[in-house]
């Protein structure tokens, strides 16, 4: 029988002089480049009546939101509160991970209304063409995490069973960074990008996203061990906090999809 596969990989991916460039980081900057370029694609293709350089604004105030509300979110929630009087410079150092999703989809929403309005654009129209695009950056940003060792799962007796050596002990357990980096990432980018290939009712593919996301991310918490500081809520063995916040995101979708069946559908334009 083979050894399981330890997962010690350095997360420095190389040095610019005294500064460290770390996977994470790098992971990130993936992510962006890939939206920027098909999010492009799909301007091109009339999916969103705006010029380049609508999109460019678009995406770059995107960016901010994904990293101030995931940061945010992640520190308010996620970590010991004592940060904010006794090391408030933390809450910049996202290179270290402790990215929250839920809170980068609010900065994400919050960009995207702001930029709506200036374009005179229907927000929805506006999250229905960014939604096939956000799910390349969870994928990369969950196998940022899987370098990282970090967010690693329980402990199992499954073949692809793996040791993460920042885990309290040496036992072997589920690679949930890798579940959600092929469920969020993989899956939900083929459904999304099949689904929008042609035009679809407003709030249809925003609604598939937050379902789907939701019910993945939902599913995989059940072998992933939470955060240490949070354990499982409510006195329970299973319940953790993102459940709980994936929850609204299940309803939302589906609320989305049922308006989608009495909305208009954004028609192809030629782009500006």
């Amino acid at each position: 029988m083979s050894q399981p596969y330890i997962v010690d990989i350095n997360p420095v991916a190389f040095h610019l002089g005294p500064v460290q460039v770390h996977w994470y980081g790098l992971m990130y900057l993936l992510g962006f480049f890939f939206v920027a370029v098909l999010g492009e694609y799909r301007r091109r293709r009339g999916r969103l009546p705006v010029t380049r350089d609508a999109l460019g604004d678009l995406l770059f105030y995107g960016m901010l939101g994904v990293i101030a509300g995931g940061r945010i979110w992640y520190m308010l929630f996620y970590a010991d509160i004592d940060w904010i009087w006794t090391a408030p410079l933390t809450l910049f150092k996202v290179w270290d991970g402790g990215m929250s999703f839920h809170g980068g989809l609010l900065g994400v929403l919050a960009a995207g209304w702001w930029w709506s309005r200036r374009q005179k654009l229907h927000f929805f129209d506006t999250i229905d063409f960014v939604a096939p695009l956000v799910p390349i950056g969870l994928g990369l940003g969950r196998l940022g995490n899987f370098i990282n060792g970090e967010l690693w799962g329980k402990p199992t007796d499954v073949p692809w069973a793996m040791i993460f050596p920042q885990a309290p002990d040496r036992l072997p357990r589920h690679p949930s960074q890798l579940y959600e980096m092929l469920l969020e990432g993989v899956v939900l980018f083929a459904v999304l990008w099949l689904v929008s290939l042609k035009p679809r009712p407003r709030y249809l593919v925003s609604g598939l996203f937050a379902l789907l996301y939701g019910c993945f991310r939902f599913a995989v918490e059940f072998v992933r061990v939470p955060d240490a500081q949070l354990g499982y809520l409510f006195g329970t063995s299973w319940v953790t906090m993102g459940q709980m916040q994936s929850l609204p995101l299940i309803a939302v979708g589906l609320g989305l999809i049922a308006m989608s069946r009495r909305a208009p559908t954004l028609p192809l334009a030629s782009a500006p």
